[in-house]
């Protein structure tokens, strides 16, 4: 296991009162859905095939591969697995098998429920396909809207606060429906699972998916423009992801468009880094913080409260 490098802890002080005042974008990955589970020891699936937990992408990866029986030689990474589902099977039964995954009921984590408790409204950006964060802000009677991104088309889906169905909206319309100083809007980059009877969901996950989005990006305006403001003065606070994950490097490429000459820095916690990755990071102007778990980190950042509430450092 390779030794962490930035002994420095993180600048707790500044991203609790940021958090506090809405000023900082949290960013979340898969690993922010997982809690205390370790998949090492606990799978997301039974014995009996029911679904307990969400899974990592190298689980729904494995799950996938399976399911459509290819052998144990051929199998990889999730985009691959998902393409080869979609191929093999059919992106409606994909669809399907996807949402019966996301739709469990896992409870939303200590990380989620921190979140929904902040009273400035945020903008979260999320590549995560659950609805942790949302059933979080409905357990703490916290108004949000949603923005998701679909799997086809050059519209997204808004999901207006306490609205029974989305609206299929264009990006450049939302300047004139969000109101980001007054309500927290969650923004679901590669999609999310949909509850409704019926629905299926919108999910960003197969090879075709990624070179369609990729493309998409370099020909018009994917990220919708409200929220170039905020991507330029806020910094981001990167929780749960593998930080040399490709699909994640092509958002983060498209968000540099937007902080071409950034002022500030960010922040990456992640448990196991490499050298490689962090030099990554640190080119976009991203500090990462290793050997530090989400709940320790969380530990630590509430523990900043009493110190502000007291006036000490």
């Amino acid at each position: 296991m390779e030794q962490a490098i930035n002994v420095l802890p993180p600048p707790y002080r500044q991203i609790y009162k940021k958090l506090m005042a809405g000023k900082v974008i949290p960013f979340l990955g898969a690993g922010a859905s997982l809690g205390s589970r370790n998949p090492q020891t606990t799978p997301f699936l039974t014995e009996e095939d029911t679904i307990t937990y969400l899974p990592t992408a190298s689980e729904l990866a494995e799950y996938l591969a399976r399911e459509a029986s290819l052998p144990a030689s051929e199998r990889g990474e999730l985009t691959k697995m998902a393409q080869y589902f979609a191929s093999a099977v059919g992106p409606l039964p994909l669809y399907e098998s996807l949402r019966s995954i996301f739709a469990c009921n896992q409870s939303p984590t200590p990380l989620h429920h921190f979140l929904a408790e902040i009273p400035a409204p945020l903008l979260i950006v999320t590549t995560n396909y659950d609805d942790l964060i949302e059933r979080a802000h409905q357990e703490h009677g916290k108004a949000y809207d949603v923005i998701v991104h679909k799997s086809e088309g050059n519209t997204v889906l808004w999901w207006s606060h306490g609205a029974a169905e989305p609206k299929d909206i264009e990006t450049e319309k939302l300047v004139d429906n969000l109101r980001l100083d007054e309500v927290t809007v969650i923004y679901k980059i590669h999609g999310a699972v949909d509850r409704r009877e019926g629905e299926v969901g919108q999910y960003v996950i197969t090879e075709d998916d990624y070179i369609e989005f990729l493309t998409n990006m370099t020909t018009r305006s994917v990220i919708p423009t409200i929220f170039a403001e905020p991507f330029q003065t806020r910094p981001f606070l990167f929780l749960g992801y593998g930080l040399y994950d490709w699909n994640l490097r092509v958002v983060l490429n498209r968000l540099q468009y937007f902080r071409r000459y950034p002022r500030f820095r960010s922040w990456a916690i992640e448990s196991r880094v490499k050298l490689v990755e962090r030099k990554v990071w640190e080119a976009r102007g991203i500090d990462v913080y290793d050997g530090l778990t989400l709940d320790r980190f969380l530990e630590n950042l509430k523990a900043q409260a009493p110190s502000l509430n007291a006036g000490g450092e």
